[in-house]
């Protein structure tokens, strides 16, 4: 059930990009361009959108320009944070998981993506002869698998 519950949200979510529009930054709501500056102070490259009832703004941060995606409700409140990380910051049940499901595939676009207090991770994983996105929960638990 909870599992139908995330993959409802997610596709919701994913129904918001259908009426993107763009808008500069000086039409985001001060609440909103707040709240955003105070979490995320060193953004750099921003790029808003509407998207339904959401403001989504993408962005890079640190030395490397790691993307993220943030989605913020209309009262200012962060709805929906991803962000591109690393093999190394992934949670080590995570790696144990993949180790195991996909010994000799390489990781490739790895995101963290975090709904509340719920976090899930997106991997890309390749080998030779097969390509697989996965979702993966903090405990390690394959929540989605697809052929890509």
């Amino acid at each position: 059930m909870k599992n139908l519950i995330a993959a409802i949200s997610i596709f919701g979510l994913g129904l918001t990009h259908i009426s993107a529009q763009d808008i500069h930054q000086n039409e985001v709501p001060s609440v909103i361009l707040n709240n955003f500056q105070k979490s995320f102070p060193k953004a750099a490259d921003t790029d808003w959108e509407i998207k339904g009832n959401l403001y989504e703004v993408e962005f890079e941060t640190g030395f490397l320009g790691d993307d993220h995606k943030v989605l913020y409700s209309r009262d200012g409140k962060l709805v929906r944070h991803e962000e591109e990380i690393s093999k190394g910051n992934l949670p080590k049940a995570v790696l144990a998981s993949i180790n195991k499901s996909f010994a000799g595939y390489r990781t490739d676009d790895l995101k963290k993506i975090a709904e509340g207090r719920k976090v899930i991770y997106h991997v890309e994983l390749k080998n030779i002869s097969q390509e697989w996105k996965v979702v993966f929960d903090a405990q390690g638990r394959i929540l989605e698998k697809r052929a890509d």
